[in-house]
Parts: C-alpha cells; structure tokens; sequence
C-alpha cells in the first residue's frame, strides 16, 4: 500500500494508491484507518472505490455500516471517489446522499473532489 500526503490549508490528507483491494471487511478497514493514522498522522483518507470490496456497496451486507462506525468511533474521515452511476439500489443511492451531507464520509465521483470534501469536512 503506498500513502501519499496532500496538504491542504493546514489539513493533512492520505491518498491511497495501488492496485489491490484494500478494504474487504471490517477488520481490514480498522487495519487500514490505524495504520494511516499511526504512519502518517493524517485522519482523512482519499480512497478510490476499487479499493473497497463490492459487497460494501450492498447495504444489505451490512459491511458499509460497520465500517463507517468504526471510521467514526475513531475520528477518522474517509472519501470514496469512483464512478457510482451504474448502482441501481434506492437505499444506496440515499445512504450516498445522506452521507454526502454529512462530514464523515463523502462518496464522490473524482480525486479531486474528493480532497476538496475532506479538506472542508469539519
């Protein structure tokens, strides 16, 4: 896993880059927060959506949930980028849109827009 540091504004941000599946379950997740907090100190993660295992777009798995609690409970904000529009599920659809208003977690469709959500998340 590379991590790479964008700063912006006095807000550190982790992008992760490569090629492999990076989220697959929920103790994978909390790997992944812990190890970006603990070597880079950043609490915001830009990650691009093929890092994270279908299932997690099907609410019904429950793996989103759990996951985002975990994001959650320790503090760490995260932004999914990637191309959504072929998911046809009304519940993911308003949990994308829910959580979008939020400033925990934002599902967007560009890198950029992306480092810009978790760059104002407060």
């Amino acid at each position: 896993m590379n991590i790479e540091i964008t700063n912006r504004n006095n807000v550190k941000i982790a992008e992760l880059a490569g090629d492999k599946k990076l989220i697959t379950d929920i103790q994978s997740a909390l790997d992944l927060a812990m190890t970006v907090v603990y070597e880079t100190g950043a609490e915001r993660i830009l990650l691009n959506k093929m890092h994270v295992m279908e299932d997690f777009f099907v609410l019904s798995s429950g793996l989103a949930g759990e996951v985002l609690q975990k994001f959650m409970n320790y503090n760490v904000k995260v932004a999914f980028y990637g191309d959504y529009s072929h998911y046809t599920s009304k519940p993911l659809k308003d949990f994308i849109y829910e959580s979008n208003k939020g400033n925990h977690f934002f599902f967007v469709s560009g890198r950029e827009e992306g480092i810009e959500k978790l760059e104002n998340a407060r």
